[in-house]
């Protein structure tokens, strides 16, 4: 099975895509998906998020929930929102903002490719959300958010997508919202064959591919297709449900965040007690500014209104552990092993409720915000994690700490599904 491979897909109709595209599911709460749905009726956050349009309360994960995303996508392509191409083909999808611009291709990936380890993964799925995209996928017979992956670098494929780019894109769409501020989306149809074969040549000679972003998304996607396997064992290996959406952008292209922590409460325990033993870990130093940290083993702490800066004693930093370790020396897991364990008892970030995480384009704001409107004590800031470290600690097969990247700008959901047929 190739590793890529083109599918008809499944998008918004000619000047419909200003009424579609939505934010991700997973970087809004409920209070956000629903403003920004409130106008829109066929925003798909009606159906990434169908707890917005139930009653105060109803569980987002409740049948009634996945029925309703169920419906409203049928609507959505009753009424002509959504049209399907009539044969197989790639989408070149440009995102832009200021001057951060990068072209990737929309490609049906191999599951096959996914579980022998070709398509790499670094993060462990927690259950509850994949089985919460397993039973997404199921009710819409499709898979309507893309992983976020990523290649190496390859003239070939680089140049194909620069000549479609050139032509005149199937959607050109701005969305300007409280998330998004001025993303612009393009989607360019790729339906000659000649080209089709040189996308796909070009990512068959690639060695892997890396899971950047949606990790449950790509899990699920997988349970799904063992399951139809399962109960089809004489599949002839080419349906839709063998493969997964995803969007891969050359490694050279993509903007990576940092994942900012948040803190509950200090386990009983008073500030100025705090303090003193951060202090003992490194540099600690007060500062008249919001501290956004320039280097590795560098962190900001805000607390009770303040800031600090912290610098991780030298020896925490260096260790053989460390140079030995690809996931052990990324700052994410430095505070997690020298700070949030041993002074603050958060032993496993993945399932403790004392630790709340805020992603890339919110910023040290919404750092602030979230300290200060009390439901949260204290927040650190943290240097974003270098996209070289992401592609070597997958390349050894390891595994990263929790939100430890946020990808900017975010794709889109609604640009293109992949039905199951």
């Amino acid at each position: 099975m190739p590793l890529i491979a083109p599918f008809a897909g499944l998008r918004p109709a000619p000047g419909r895509a200003a009424e579609v595209l939505a934010p991700p599911y997973d970087v809004l709460d409920r209070a956000e998906a629903l403003g920004l749905a409130a106008e829109r009726p066929w925003s798909f956050l009606h159906l990434s998020r169908p707890e917005i349009d139930l009653a105060p309360g109803v569980d987002p994960h409740s049948p009634a929930a996945y029925a309703q995303a169920a419906d409203q996508f049928a609507r959505m392509r009753e009424a002509g929102l959504l049209v399907r191409d009539r044969q197989p083909c790639y989408y070149c999808y440009r995102l832009s903002r200021g001057d951060q611009i990068q072209t990737g291709l929309v490609v049906a990936a191999s599951l096959a490719a996914y579980g022998a380890g070709r398509i790499r993964r670094h993060e462990v799925t927690l259950a509850d959300k994949e089985d919460d995209r397993v039973r997404q996928i199921a009710a819409l017979g499709a898979q309507t958010g893309p992983a976020y992956l990523i290649h190496n670098p390859s003239p070939a494929i680089d140049d194909t997508l620069a000549a479609v780019a050139r032509t005149t894109p199937a959607l050109d769409s701005t969305i300007a919202d409280g998330t998004w501020d001025g993303v612009r989306h393009q989607i360019w149809v790729v339906s000659d064959q000649g080209a089709i074969e040189r996308l796909t040549a070009g990512f068959e000679a690639q060695k892997r591919l890396y899971i950047a972003d949606g990790h449950h998304r790509t899990a699920a996607a997988a349970r799904i297709g063992a399951a139809r396997q399962a109960a089809n064992p004489d599949h002839p290996g080419a349906e839709a449900n063998n493969r997964f959406l995803a969007v891969s952008f050359p490694a050279d292209q993509p903007r990576v965040l940092a994942v900012n922590r948040l803190v509950r409460n200090l386990q009983g325990g008073d500030a100025a007690t705090f303090l003193r033993r951060l202090g003992e870990c490194g540099a600690l130093v007060p500062s008249a500014a919001p501290v956004m940290p320039g280097r590795r083993g560098e962190f900001g702490l805000y607390l009770d209104r303040a800031w600090y800066r912290l610098t991780l004693n030298p020896d925490c930093t260096r260790s053989a552990e460390l140079r030995l370790d690809p996931a052990a020396r990324l700052d994410v897991r430095l505070l997690q092993d020298q700070v949030l364990a041993p002074l603050l008892g958060i032993a496993d970030p993945r399932q403790d409720p004392r630790i709340g995480f805020v992603g890339g384009i919110r910023g040290l704001p919404g750092l602030m915000q979230q300290v200060d409107g009390g439901a949260w004590r204290l927040g650190f800031s943290l240097h974003p994690t270098a996209l070289v470290d992401l592609l070597a600690l997958a390349e050894a097969g390891a595994v990263m700490p929790p939100k430890c990247t946020w990808f900017e700008p975010k794709l889109a959901d609604g640009v293109v599904s992949l039905v199951l047929d």
